[in-house]
């Protein structure tokens, strides 16, 4: 099948494909004499796995490793679980660095007036050096 045909049936873009293969999550990729990509059902799960990869915020690196454990049925399930979890613990670490930006937007945003004076307390906070 074309590029088309296995966007369509993964749930990628045409562009988002070429990248997995440039950097060399997508492999073994046959082209025709004039050039022309040709997937098959191996490469459409492949590419599905990604795709899930990514919406659950897998870093490529982590894409890889995982791609290549599940691509060994040898593999250790321990191993599998460790990306997991190194995955979770920087999540987690994200969520709360987004929950400290939500309470800093929340008080700057409370102590702006908000009316026609050209006092700002959210200009007047960015502008104070913080060692946060």
């Amino acid at each position: 099948m074309n590029i088309g045909e296995a966007a369509r049936l993964s749930g990628l873009s045409a562009k988002m494909i070429r990248h997995y293969e440039d950097i060399q999550l997508l492999t073994s990729v046959a082209r025709t004499e004039a050039g022309y990509r040709q997937y098959d059902m191996q490469h459409i799960e492949v590419l599905t796995f990604i795709r899930q990869a990514r919406v659950l915020g897998f870093s490529m690196a982590q894409i890889h490793d995982l791609l290549s454990l599940w691509q060994n049925p040898k593999r250790a399930s321990r191993a599998v679980k460790q990306v997991a979890q190194q995955h979770l613990a920087e999540v987690e670490h994200k969520m709360t660095e987004l929950a400290a930006m939500q309470t800093t937007l929340k008080n700057m945003i409370f102590a702006c007036s908000g009316d026609e004076s050209s006092h700002c307390a959210i200009l007047e906070q960015l502008s104070q050096k913080n060692d946060a």
